[in-house]
């Protein structure tokens, strides 16, 4: 019998260090979920990961017979499972926006914070990189000078997943000037003096802001 036969808990296979494992642990502790969290070294799985998720990745959520293994999946699962506070609008409209606006975060920006995190690329890449999340940043510093969360007067999905990545922006070698970003930074202080999003970090992610 295997080690995750024997949990009687929700268990989640979370990377420390990486910022779509970040997103899911943020909604779990918005949630008040009783999770297992294991810290996985992504260079070290342990076997049980390879039975359950056929990709063999990280994150990974285990809840009794069900595996889910895409991080969005995981959040729209876990929002509808725990419904209570709500994290996508009530509406088909609206829950449509916040879906697209996550698409756009991942087509937009997570490439470029994927191969920031790595470091592996030539020094002018990553450079380049920088500068086009920057200036990405930058153009949407107006939307916070209007509702205090992303395009919403609530926390929501959207939230989860951008206050990961911000978080991390130091670490990726980006600093926000006041004079641009000013209701962004103002924004990212909301999310980060969350208790949820205290209560997410790993002991790797709270080093990143030391």
């Amino acid at each position: 019998m295997g080690v995750i036969a024997k949990r009687s808990s929700m268990t989640f296979f979370s990377d420390g260090s990486d910022h779509y494992s970040h997103r899911v642990r943020i909604v779990l502790a918005e949630k008040g979920v009783a999770v297992d969290v294991l810290d996985v070294d992504p260079a070290d799985k342990p076997e049980d990961l390879a039975t359950l998720n056929p990709y063999n990745e990280l994150p990974t959520l285990v809840d009794r017979e069900l595996t889910l293994y895409e991080p969005n999946i995981m959040m729209e699962y876990l929002d509808e499972r725990f419904p209570h506070p709500p994290l996508l609008p009530v509406y088909p409209v609206e829950r449509a926006r916040s879906r697209l606006l996550m698409h756009r975060i991942h087509r937009d920006w997570c490439g470029n914070v994927d191969a920031l995190m790595l470091g592996k690329e030539k020094e002018a890449v990553l450079n380049k990189m920088r500068k086009e999340l920057t200036e990405s940043l930058i153009a949407i510093d107006g939307i916070f000078a209007e509702k205090p969360y992303f395009m919403s007067d609530d926390f929501t999905l959207v939230d989860c997943c951008v206050a990961a990545i911000l978080w991390r922006l130091p670490v990726m070698g980006i600093e926000l000037q006041k004079s641009k970003c000013g209701n962004l930074l103002a924004y990212s202080e909301r999310l980060f003096r969350r208790d949820s999003f205290q209560a997410s970090l790993s002991d790797a992610e709270r080093e990143m802001r030391l």
